[in-house]
């Protein structure tokens, strides 16, 4: 069994430097973003480019900030495989006592839930940043919620339960936690930082920023309506003024 956490944009990388197959090996994938330019999830990008079946990979999701689990609070972790028993087996190798462990199947789900509340919690930095409080903050976050089933519905569907931690939880505790990376790059975007100075400045790998594209380019296809995801493509990829795209965002949101 292989565990991957590494960030997605350097996942190619550093499997180039493999020198034993892949082949036969489980593979886990830790990862919370998108391989850039291929616009594939990293349980995709093994499938298409390794020849892993779907049978050999599992998923591992939060809510469960790494800083919280080095000091031993209480957090939650779902795996996700095709079939059960590997989630329980997985599930039973990560439990202690403040580790909680809850097992599903939806694979595609839960990898595209974790990659898009990294998008989302860019925006909610953006809008702290720019003096936007806590009742917009509520408000937006239940937009992006709806947004991400929208997207989950149209592309892959299944009977999935949104408000389970897997989903709803990730979302919350990044757009939340003073922990979330992607929050904090959001925040410095919405004080007028360039992409490259915030990213510079943060000397860490803010996965929605890559994200953010790549479900940009996938929705080219579906066309799903979503408002918030576009809104921050055009800020971080052509330009926008995140002042007037916010402003703009406020009056679509309900």
């Amino acid at each position: 069994v292989l565990v991957f956490c590494i960030p997605a944009a350097f996942l190619k990388l550093e499997l180039d430097k493999f020198t034993e197959s892949l082949q036969g090996k489980f593979i886990v994938t830790a990862i919370k973003g998108m391989i850039p330019d291929d616009n594939l999830t990293v349980a995709e990008y093994f499938n298409q480019k390794y020849n892993i079946p779907f049978d050999n990979i599992g998923t591992i999701t939060g809510p469960c900030h790494a800083e919280e689990v080095a000091v031993e609070r209480l957090s939650y972790l779902t795996f996700s495989c095709k079939k059960i028993k590997n989630a329980e087996y997985l599930a039973n190798q990560f439990a202690c006592n403040y580790i909680k462990t809850h097992v599903g199947t939806d694979i595609y789900g839960v990898e595209y839930a974790a990659i898009l509340k990294n998008i989302y919690a860019i925006v909610m930095g953006v809008c702290h940043s720019l003096g936007y409080g806590d009742n917009f903050l509520a408000v937006l976050v239940t937009n992006a919620q709806g947004e991400m089933e929208r997207f989950l519905n149209k592309t892959y569907y299944s009977a999935r339960n949104m408000p389970q931690s897997s989903y709803m939880g990730d979302l919350l505790v990044t757009c939340y936690s003073q922990f979330s990376r992607n929050r904090t790059f959001g925040g410095m975007i919405g004080k007028g930082y360039s992409v490259i100075a915030a990213q510079t400045e943060m000397n860490m790998i803010a996965e929605g920023y890559y994200a953010c594209k790549s479900i940009h380019d996938i929705n080219l296809k579906h066309e799903v309506d979503m408002p918030i995801a576009e809104t921050l493509y055009r800020i971080l990829y052509e330009g926008a003024s995140p002042f007037r795209e916010m402003k703009a965002l406020a009056k679509v949101l309900q």
